[in-house]
């Protein structure tokens, strides 16, 4: 669980980056619905990750939590994006509120590259990278994270399709209750 949905976040985030990217270049809504589906579906599994994480490394390192470089950037992703699910709900103006929750997104994002190469500029208790130049797996357990990673992807594909659904019934509804 922990790999995966680790990837889905940085997968979700990206997503959440590019579309906030171009609801602030065309200003359409299907844009900013796309945009906050997909940051609610990444702040889901970076939460797993942050719950996965201590989980394994408590046996492991001996340790739930340590202050190093992935634990404590992974954390402030997760703050991020927490924050940005905020400025979204909690401003008055809805439109003003998905502007800055699209700057959120979009310098947010900065952070994902930082997390993911943290175990490669900084000493940490992580290991190594498995994948591009590091220790390596054996098959059987590389089948298994690349179908884990597979079956994480196609849940959060179905998960935006399902929130994207649900957040455009709910601006027709508005819509709706606005003309009667």
């Amino acid at each position: 669980f922990h790999v995966p949905s680790a990837w889905v976040a940085f997968l979700a985030f990206f997503v959440t980056c590019i579309a906030s990217i171009a609801f602030l270049r065309t200003g359409k809504a299907t844009w900013d619905r796309l945009a906050a589906g997909s940051a609610e579906i990444g702040v889901l599994f970076v939460t797993l990750v942050l719950v996965t994480g201590p989980l394994w490394a408590k046996p492991v390192w001996n340790v739930y939590w340590s202050w190093d470089a992935r634990l404590t950037t992974s954390l402030i992703l997760w703050l991020i994006y927490i924050a940005y699910l905020m400025v979204r709900h909690y401003t008055a103006d809805p439109e003003r509120g998905a502007r800055f929750a699209a700057v959120f997104g979009i310098i947010g994002f900065l952070d994902v590259p930082i997390v993911y190469m943290s175990i490669r500029w900084w000493r940490t208790l992580h290991p190594a990278p498995v994948m591009g130049g590091g220790g390596g797996l054996a098959p059987e357990m590389f089948r298994t994270l690349m179908a884990g990673i597979l079956a994480f992807t196609v849940l959060y594909i179905t998960l935006l399709v399902l929130s994207y659904r649900i957040s455009t019934l709910q601006q027709k509804l508005q819509a709706i209750k606005h003309s009667s």
